[in-house]
């Protein structure tokens, strides 16, 4: 099996729904960060080995076919540089990292361009009857966010709804989340001060009317908050629930790509090293607790790998 490293990586700031990212598209964004990836590795000729192109996304109805190949050309890479688009719902973007280290692992390639790109801002609406006629009667608008990113359709479970079978299931109180919620802010926040983001984030060029207007470099979570502001929240999905906008997850837009090459071409061609990809799992689980997945794929990935979970920091 080929070693597998990480040679360069970058990412855009986070954008909030319908904030400063949202009126550029998902290949567009993709494009801008995956450039900057490829500007940053340490050799500039590596952009003419560049075997493959995986992009994860979800939300990509409407912005034309396969995401990974508009970036792929955006880029400038060759024509003849394959690329193809992956949708493991949350899990897309690390999944298309994992695919791209199988595929050089296996001795398949040699170097990918991967990761993920999503503009939750730029989702649109579909009527899935309009196209033989609605007949007599009203014809049904289907938020794509909602359609296709964020109820399970195995059981038309809101995401939000299993955050809450969680935290009933393993009695996860609401004080406890709000307490993590915050103290999460308050790390990001302080991280952001200190400028520890600075060095992966790829500046994203902002336009008003064909004009640039500035940049966007700066993550616009998280929020200035407080317990108290957080306690006083009512419960989003669920009455008498736990789950609040504070202590869930966002709604946002952005793109993170890295670039992977075997050890053979970071020999060759005295590339810098940023990481090794060495091992990696993942777990399916009932989707009505979606949010245990993460906790399965890491046992699996401890037995698989034989590192203890004492030895990682």
């Amino acid at each position: 099996m080929e070693r597998v490293f990480i040679v360069s990586a970058a990412r855009s700031a986070i954008g909030n729904f319908g904030g400063s990212l949202a009126t550029c598209t998902p290949a567009e964004l993709g494009r801008i960060v995956a450039d900057e990836v490829l500007s940053r590795a340490s050799n500039p000729n590596i952009k003419e080995r560049v075997d493959e192109v995986i992009v994860g996304n979800v939300l990509g109805a409407g912005h034309g076919m396969n995401i990974a190949r508009q970036v792929a050309l955006g880029v400038g890479l060759s024509v003849s540089t394959p690329a193809y688009t992956v949708n493991k719902v949350c899990g897309s973007g690390l999944k298309s990292v994992t695919l791209g280290a199988a595929s050089i692992a296996s001795g398949e390639a040699s170097v990918i361009l991967a990761g993920g790109v999503e503009s939750m801002s730029q989702a649109g609406f579909v009527s899935l009857s309009s196209r033989w006629g609605a007949r007599l009667g009203h014809a049904e608008l289907r938020d794509l966010i909602l359609q296709d990113g964020l109820t399970d359709v195995f059981n038309s479970c809101h995401m939000g709804i299993t955050a809450e079978n969680l935290a009933e299931k393993y009695d996860i109180s609401r004080a406890d989340q709000d307490a993590f919620a915050l103290e999460s802010q308050r790390k990001a926040a302080l991280a952001a001060s200190e400028g520890r983001f600075d060095r992966e984030i790829a500046a994203v060029p902002l336009f008003k009317k064909g004009k640039q207007i500035g940049e966007f470099c700066k993550d616009e979570y998280p929020r200035e908050t407080t317990l108290e502001a957080l306690s006083n929240l009512k419960p989003a999905f669920k009455k008498d629930g736990s789950v609040t906008a504070g202590n869930a997850s966002g709604i946002n837009d952005g793109a993170a790509f890295v670039l992977l090459a075997s050890e053979k071409v970071v020999q060759e061609m005295g590339l810098t090293v940023l990481a090794e990809i060495d091992c990696w799992a993942s777990a399916g689980v009932e989707p009505e607790f979606m949010g245990i997945g993460p906790v399965n794929a890491v046992k699996k990935l401890v037995d698989k790998s034989k590192v203890s979970l004492s030895s990682v920091d």
